[in-house]
């Protein structure tokens, strides 16, 4: 039996494998930081054997009411995940499983590669409407790619997505893959209407180097991206520094930042509402994104969420708060669960690639219903 995570995004040490049913393991800290959480290996050697892999280091890890309910995910192929038996005790999380082929992937959740993410941006580019380039390079050199979708002109709203700030959050790329290939299907009318009234700025990932190191929730240095907005720099957050620098330049009417919560099982959208400059124009646009996605998808809601800021306290280290602040424009953070979606629950799945494909997609219509009001 072999056990390794010498790959991308691949994250867990090896204590003790010599027993197939008494696997000790531990998952490594973002470099520079406390945080973790993420796991991502592959078992090869075990096919038919009963396989009991303890994480004995889980009591530590960044959000521990993220391990109640959970199960963990698992692939042969790394296309199709299914969740396998997940036991949470003691501080230990044990994942128990016999594997049906020679080589089985563990993860913390469905992993979205770095090559996965070249191939979405080189299939997106392909567009007629669609502009890729890099706006700016992460700490250890890797490319910040920007996808412009339409050409400004008078009257035109400006819309931007971003996503996986926190790169062990994969759910958010996964979701942008459903957004991105409705927003540029040509035979939706929907798509078609919204790319004649706005022109759209997507990051589908704001955190290649955590991604690819196998971080939970920083870059390479250990900076929380999304507490950066309001200091962004060169030298500890590029990322946040380039992006909001062409925000600058092309103004913002409506904000999307897509995330993953570890401990609440519900697709939910916490807005600006502590921010200073937010009033009630933004609070009617809010609450009509947020009915008119509960529409759109039955896999969102409204009735479990994040507490709201009380006005002028919101944290404006924070995306969306500091967005809303300094734009007065409608942003949004939406999450979505590591677990499952506890209003329809998958018990083979859980919360999983397709799913955030297919919400992905539903964002468009409520961005259809408000593009008008945005201005």
């Amino acid at each position: 039996m072999h056990i390794t995570d010498a790959f991308d995004s691949g994250n867990i040490d090896v204590l003790d494998a010599a027993q197939p049913d008494q696997i000790r393991l531990e998952i490594r800290k973002d470099n520079g930081s406390d945080f973790y959480q993420w796991f991502h290996f592959r078992v090869t050697g075990a096919a038919g054997t009963p396989l009991s892999m303890a994480i004995e280091n889980a009591g530590g890890a960044a959000y521990l009411e993220g391990w109640p309910d959970y199960r963990a995910c698992a692939s042969y192929d790394r296309e199709t995940w299914f969740r396998v038996d997940t036991r949470y005790e003691n501080g230990v999380l044990t994942l128990h499983h016999t594997p049906q082929a020679d080589t089985v992937w563990f993860a913390y959740f469905a992993p979205y590669s770095m090559e996965r993410h070249l191939d979405l941006i080189a299939w997106a580019q392909g567009h007629a409407d669609v502009q890729l380039e890099v706006i700016g390079n992460t700490l250890d050199g890797q490319s910040m790619d920007l996808l412009t979708v339409g050409e400004p002109s008078a009257g035109k709203r400006t819309l931007w997505v971003t996503a996986r700030q926190h790169p062990g959050e994969t759910m958010a790329e996964w979701w942008m893959e459903g957004f991105l290939g409705r927003l540029l299907d040509d035979q939706d009318p929907v798509a078609r209407v919204l790319r004649d009234k706005a022109v759209f700025h997507i990051v589908p990932n704001m955190n290649p180097d955590g991604s690819k190191r196998g971080h939970l929730r920083t870059n390479a240095k250990g900076v929380n991206l999304n507490r950066e907005w309001d200091k962004a720099s060169q030298e500890n957050s590029p990322e946040v520094f380039h992006v909001l620098n062409r925000m600058r330049e092309t103004g913002i009417d409506l904000a999307l930042d897509i995330h993953g919560d570890e401990a609440l099982p519900y697709n939910f959208i916490a807005g600006g509402e502590g921010a200073p400059n937010f009033d009630a124009k933004g609070q009617a646009l809010l609450d009509g994104y947020k009915s008119a996605l509960c529409v759109a998808s039955p896999d969102f809601q409204t009735a479990h969420g994040y507490d709201v800021d009380a006005p002028g306290t919101a944290d404006l280290s924070i995306c969306t708060n500091y967005l809303a602040n300094e734009f007065r424009c409608l942003a949004m953070t939406l999450e979505m669960p590591f677990k499952d979606n506890a209003d329809l629950p998958d018990a083979e799945y859980g919360w999983s690639p397709e799913r955030c494909r297919k919400l992905g997609a539903a964002n468009l219509d409520p961005m259809l219903a408000l593009v008008d009001r945005l201005r």
